[in-house]
């Protein structure tokens, strides 16, 4: 039988070099925007989270950042709370919300599709995170050109 020799790990080992970066660190012109744009279902996968994070990321490098929520993107949008709203019912349970609303303060905009806010998740104007701003369905497709005729930097987020 193989006997395994090595040393166990310890909190404070590194696995990787970390602090190595292969590309530059790119910053906007004046005046760059980027789009990210979220037509995934929250909790149902790292996604959601993940390009909240860019959409940060790409905020404090200077872009004129903002997201997009629709389909099932608006219930990234969705106050949250158990038992009451605010309250984390485990850690991580308000993940969204709490990144999105960091977004917001650092100057990032959020809008929400109100056609997928009620017509598909039963929700009002009233559910979304204070600062999220509800737009019209046909305001979708125009976020998305207005962005790319500004040359805008465009993640889309989406999930099936």
């Amino acid at each position: 039988m193989p006997q395994v020799t090595k040393e166990t790990h310890k909190d404070g080992d590194f696995f990787v070099d970390y602090e190595e970066k292969v590309f530059e660190d790119v910053k906007a012109d004046e005046g760059e925007k980027a789009l990210v744009t979220f037509h995934t279902v929250a909790f149902e996968g790292s996604i959601g989270l993940v390009n909240i994070l860019n959409a940060i990321r790409l905020n404090r490098k200077g872009y004129e950042t903002s997201i997009l929520l629709y389909g099932p993107g608006v219930t990234l949008g969705i106050q949250r709370g158990f038992p009451t709203l605010g309250d984390e019912a485990f850690p991580g349970h308000l993940n969204f919300n709490s990144n999105l609303k960091k977004f917001m303060s650092e100057g990032g905009k959020v809008y929400a599709c109100r056609f997928a806010l009620q017509a598909l998740y039963g929700h009002g104007e009233a559910s979304l995170i204070e600062g999220i701003t509800p737009i019209a369905p046909q305001d979708v497709l125009d976020c998305i050109l207005l962005h790319k005729k500004d040359n805008a930097v465009i993640l889309d987020t989406w999930t099936v």
